[in-house]
């Protein structure tokens, strides 16, 4: 099992909002995981959720393969957006 590695003072990266609850408990730890580590606490909560998603293999492999369907899925959801031509029962119905 590897180990998870705060480097101190590193906390400056581009961030994407995500809004979650978390524990009590979990968020003092993190907090005094900031303070140990000269870290904003964005940094740590970035740094401990990479580390847990490179430990789930699980997840990993559905990533793989995720990423190696994705330019099919992109090119489907393409075409898909033409509007279709409305059906003469579809008209119909709506007269």
């Amino acid at each position: 099992m590897s180990r998870l590695k705060l480097e101190h003072g590193i906390s400056r990266i581009r961030r994407a909002k995500l809004q979650s609850s978390i524990d009590q408990t979990v968020a003092d730890d993190i907090e005094l995981m900031a303070e140990w580590s000269n870290n904003e606490t964005n940094y740590v909560v970035n740094e401990l959720l990479r580390f847990a998603l490179t430990q789930e293999e699980d997840f990993q492999k559905y990533k793989a393969s995720a990423t190696t369907n994705t330019p099919r899925s992109a090119v489907a959801a393409k075409t898909s957006t033409a509007k279709p031509e409305p059906s003469p029962t579809t008209t119909a119905a709506h007269v």
